[in-house]
């Protein structure tokens, strides 16, 4: 008899936080902004159907000026180009672990251990958070902004949760990684009478 049981589902594996490539360790926080997300694609849809209707009419539109065809494809990916930048305000994302935290704004992202960093802190007045590191450097943090309100807050808690609990971890290994050498136990006295002591 032959079994009908169907393979258990797999569940996909969060994509690793550090350079090297090794898995997330514990649950992974992701934050990404919400109000100023939507309002990009919006505007970049927008963009885009603008571009169109305006390409659209290029031809029957009697300005004084000839465009052909090609104009009209010109003008289109005009439009294009135009929703992609706008679309990297859509970019902003955080994601965090109990090692690190790797923060993407409109760039590349940028992965921080949490040794480096000395506190996650939302300024008076600030739109977004910010990561504090030494020397009075700091990252901002694009995908935790002001204007989500209490999901803000509960991110900049979560991470803050994070930082806090890694800071309260003892360090048992050194900067290279490896763990300090065991120490030898101290010499008994059976020790002694065996190697000949009086």
């Amino acid at each position: 008899m032959s079994s009908s049981r169907t393979p258990p589902l797999r569940r996909r594996q969060p994509a690793p936080l550090a350079p090297d490539g090794r898995p997330p360790r514990g649950a992974v926080l992701v934050v990404r902004p919400r109000l100023v997300r939507r309002a990009a694609w919006v505007c970049a849809v927008a963009v885009v159907a603008v571009s169109t209707v305006v390409a659209s009419v290029l031809r029957t539109t009697d300005t004084g000026v000839v465009f052909r065809f090609a104009d009209q494809v010109a003008m289109v990916l005009l439009g294009v180009l135009l929703a992609g930048g706008v679309l990297l305000l859509a970019r902003p994302r955080v994601r965090a672990d109990a090692d690190g935290v790797e923060v993407r704004n409109t760039g590349w992202p940028r992965y921080l251990p949490w040794e480096l960093v000395r506190a996650v802190s939302f300024p008076d007045g600030a739109s977004w958070a910010r990561l504090d590191l030494p020397d009075h450097e700091y990252v901002p943090v694009l995908a935790v902004q002001a204007v989500d309100g209490m999901r803000a807050v509960e991110a900049i808690r979560g991470l803050r949760a994070l930082h806090a609990a890694h800071a309260s971890v003892p360090d048992v290994t050194d900067r290279a990684g490896t763990p300090p050498p065991a120490q030898p136990p101290p010499a008994s006295d059976d020790d002694g009478a065996r190697s000949g002591r009086t």
